[in-house]
């Protein structure tokens, strides 16, 4: 995975419905990022062009009204991702543990901005 700021854009599988949004950084095998309610850490490593990892999502705000954000819960939710990129995008598919069930995803990113 090339370091950089992306935008992350993820749909649930699995027959289930559910779409999130957020930004997220990688870098030099750091993950961080976040959304409006969660915010995300975690680890990877890469292999050619494809990465894998695990995140730790955690909400930092209580959504109010109908917000409904994916993995959202009052406990962190435990993430392992695996997925190929090019120089200014990246797909993934990921496993996400919440509660005692499993939600399995798919995300889209594209980069923003290089770090350093």
């Amino acid at each position: 995975m090339k370091n950089g700021l992306y935008s992350i854009h993820v749909t649930l599988l699995d027959g289930r419905a559910g779409k999130g949004s957020g930004v997220i950084l990688f870098r030099d095998g750091q993950i961080l990022g976040g959304d409006a309610y969660l915010f995300y850490t975690g680890s990877y490593t890469v292999k050619g062009d494809t990465f894998k990892g695990e995140v730790l999502v955690q909400r930092h705000t209580t959504p109010r009204n109908d917000a409904n954000p994916l993995f959202g819960g009052p406990n962190p939710v435990g993430v392992g991702v695996s997925g190929t990129f090019t120089d200014t995008r990246a797909t993934m598919t990921g496993t996400a543990l919440v509660g005692k069930a499993s939600q399995i995803f798919a995300a889209t990113l594209h980069r923003l901005a290089d770090t350093n």
